[in-house]
């Protein structure tokens, strides 16, 4: 890789494209955008709504609080706070401006309009469609295999506006060209005024509601228990203030974050402890920001194979991905790094997704725990080896191993959990 090539470009387009600003769990949040598309076309006041959305999406919506509603729950809360109070101009900061007042038209909205929910068939993984009616009119707007990526818009039945066919998956930069040993040579040579502005606002909105996390009562605060029972070791606070940024986000905190993958929570694990570190060694700046923005592709990388939403909890990859990042720090290379990722892989590998909720915090403690483990246990001279389970060698056969493992594997996974949460005991 040279700078300016076409890989190093790529790169940069990748982080541009994943690291943006999200207000609340990003599931609910494009339920919410879908909504508040879907009123800028109706007339007339709303009497129904109905929201079809694949399994994925109702199990990550289902149980997460979204945030400036005044505590409200779930998909329907989704779709109304969309509705009567969201700004679909701001993409995933639909709802980030509400107030009292907004928050009382979510709650009429939700006491006088009936929302049906609906799974859908579906062979995209993230499929969202709301469709909002009127007396007289009905819209429907549907977000399709990224968060933000709304593909068509209708009006009474009919099509007014759809992407063309190329553009639909919103798969952007080719993520294909991502690979660990690159990886490491971009964080290396990037300039860094490329690369600031958005590592540094990743960083700053991140740790802010990891602090927030820590202060506050929010969902089973594991950031706090870890904390209160293990001390202020390094190692601890880097997991303690992962989890308690997890606490907040899924508890309805009303502070932005950073995502990767399309997941704040993964954005969070990405990037807090590798910041945490990265102070405790009083690395110089640039040193942080190029570490923070290897976690993030590493994660990133990892996550292309698997998919933006599966049963494998995507903050496994993200702790991996902070693990590596920390290794960086450590001045770690290519070695260091590749054995600290197959270590940590070895670890956690499996970890269920069962939807956004309050013990999403506890995984990201165990995901940051595996990454850091991994890199310690090479550092002390010990690994996993080929043929330790799924232990591959090589960095990117592993890789590949646990993209196939989560993707294909755990599909009927899958199916179990959200028959679990949604027509279980």
């Amino acid at each position: 890789m040279e700078k300016h090539d076409r890989v190093y470009e790529t790169y940069l387009q990748i982080l541009k494209e994943e690291l943006i600003p999200a207000f609340g769990c990003t599931e609910p949040i494009a339920i919410a955008l879908a909504a508040a598309s879907a009123r800028q076309l109706l007339e007339g006041e709303v009497i129904r709504a109905k929201a079809v959305l694949s399994g994925n999406i109702i199990k990550n919506a289902k149980s997460v609080t979204v945030p400036g509603t005044g505590g409200l729950k779930g998909i329907e809360a989704a779709v109304a706070a969309g509705a009567a109070a969201g700004d679909a101009t701001k993409g995933l900061e639909v709802i980030s401006d509400t107030n009292s007042e907004k928050i009382e038209k979510i709650q009429a909205f939700l006491d006088q309009v009936p929302i049906q929910v609906e799974v859908m068939e579906s062979d995209h993984i993230l499929d969202i469609q709301v469709t909002l009616f009127s007396a007289k009119e009905n819209s429907s707007v549907q977000v399709q295999d990224a968060h933000n990526n709304i593909v068509r818009k209708e009006k009474n039945g009919q099509t007014i506006w759809k992407k063309e066919t190329e553009e639909r998956e919103g798969k952007g930069a080719d993520r294909s060209l991502l690979n660990v040993k690159d990886i490491l040579t971009f964080a290396d040579i990037v300039e860094l005024n490329e690369i600031r502005p958005m590592i540094e606002r990743q960083i700053a909105y991140n740790m802010a509601i990891a602090e927030e996390g820590m202060k506050g009562d929010y969902g089973a605060n594991i950031g706090k228990v870890l904390k209160n029972t293990y001390g202020d070791d390094v190692k601890v606070l880097a997991k303690a203030m992962a989890a308690a940024g997890s606490d907040a986000r899924m508890s309805g905190c009303s502070m932005p974050v950073v995502i990767v993958s399309g997941s704040g929570n993964q954005g969070i694990t990405a990037s807090v402890p590798v910041a945490v570190y990265a102070d405790y060694l009083k690395v110089p700046e640039e040193k942080k920001l190029r570490a923070v923005l290897l976690s993030d592709l590493v994660t990133i990388h990892q996550k292309t194979g698997i998919g933006k939403l599966s049963a494998y909890c995507g903050a496994i990859s993200a702790g991996c991905g902070s693990g590596a990042g920390i290794a960086y720090l450590y001045g770690g290379d290519y070695k260091v790094i590749a054995h600290t990722l197959v270590n940590a892989l070895a670890i956690v590998s499996g970890v269920i997704c069962d939807g956004a909720k309050a013990s999403c915090a506890a995984k990201i403690a165990v995901a940051v725990e595996s990454g850091i483990l991994g890199y310690f246990m090479y550092k002390e001279g010990q690994e996993f080896k080929a043929g330790d389970g799924i232990v591959t060698k090589g960095i990117e056969a592993n890789i590949e191993n646990i993209g196939q493992l989560a993707k294909v594997g755990m599909k009927e996974t899958d199916k179990e959990i959200l028959h679990l949460m949604v027509d279980g005991r």
